[in-house]
């Protein structure tokens, strides 16, 4: 016979409750610190995450949440510095790392934000996310071994200026920031490696190698979706593109143009020779 004395009672589980996707995305794009935020966009597992795809979430007063430093000012008052210099080197990696930093930020907004679009869309810009948040880790790590900390020098916000004006139109989104503002990185990532190879910085030149890698994935991502929604609302991609970089006033491109990885990131030809023939953005 069994002592009954002797049986722990059996206490029930309780599981979490399961976390919705883009909700949890406006809530880490809230989060001030960008290590924080990449640390918990690296951790989340969407397999573990509910996708309501209709949902309208309501934006809070204050988007992103960042950090008191760096000091935000126009891109006219950053200086250039020489990378021979550790000082100037540091500048330059810290200019790469704001830029992630500002990434993780883009593809947290564009979950939460737009409703109606297929699951896979908010599944691909939830991996943009991951894969952004590991580019401000490595950056992040490779500044502070330089005896620097992010926030240490100025730089601009024209990442998330663009995402303000856009945030009403998933069409203008996806054209001016995925497929100009960050394939903009496909252009100068190259150059940028190459200086730092030339002053022997070969450990932040493997960086560049990962996100140049990735990047072009997330240009693809963008090329994607503004396609889809091309052909859903019946207009034409090239046309509407200069109708939307002249409404919203993005930046003229100028070369040179890296036009191996814009064609692996899925720019047609046409939108190649396009690009090389830019009009003029006027203002009225």
């Amino acid at each position: 016979m069994i002592s009954t004395d002797t049986i722990s009672p059996i206490r029930p589980t309780h599981r979490q409750p399961a976390k919705a996707l883009r909700a949890e995305c406006l809530r880490l794009l809230q989060i001030n610190s960008p290590d924080d935020k990449a640390a918990q966009v690296q951790r989340l597992d969407v397999a573990q995450c509910t996708l309501d795809t209709t949902e309208t979430l309501i934006a809070p007063s204050q988007l992103p949440g960042r950090p008191e430093r760096p000091l935000l000012v126009h891109p006219s008052q950053l200086r250039t510095r020489a990378v021979g210099t550790l000082q100037g080197r540091a500048g330059l990696i810290h200019a790469l790392t704001h830029i992630e930093a500002n990434a993780i930020n883009l593809a947290l907004d564009i979950v939460w934000r737009f409703a109606g679009m297929p699951t896979d869309f908010y599944r691909d810009w939830w991996r943009v996310a991951q894969e952004e948040a590991l580019h401000f880790e490595l950056l992040n790590a490779h500044l502070k071994q330089m005896g620097f900390t992010y926030g240490d020098f100025p730089a601009h916000d024209g990442l998330w200026e663009m995402a303000e004006r856009t945030h009403s139109d998933i069409l203008a989104r996806l054209a001016l920031v995925p497929r100009t503002l960050e394939a903009r990185g496909l252009d100068a990532t190259p150059a940028v490696r190459n200086r730092l190879v030339s002053v022997g910085d070969l450990s932040a030149a493997k960086i560049l190698d990962i996100i140049l890698r990735d990047e072009i994935g997330h240009v693809a991502n963008g090329n994607r979706w503004y396609r889809y929604l091309c052909a859903v609302r019946q207009i034409d991609p090239i046309t509407t593109y200069a109708a939307l970089a002249q409404r919203y006033q993005a930046p003229i491109l100028k070369g040179p143009f890296n036009l191996v990885a814009r064609r692996a990131a899925g720019f047609s030809e046409a939108e190649l020779s396009a690009l090389q023939v830019p009009t003029e953005v006027t203002t009225g």
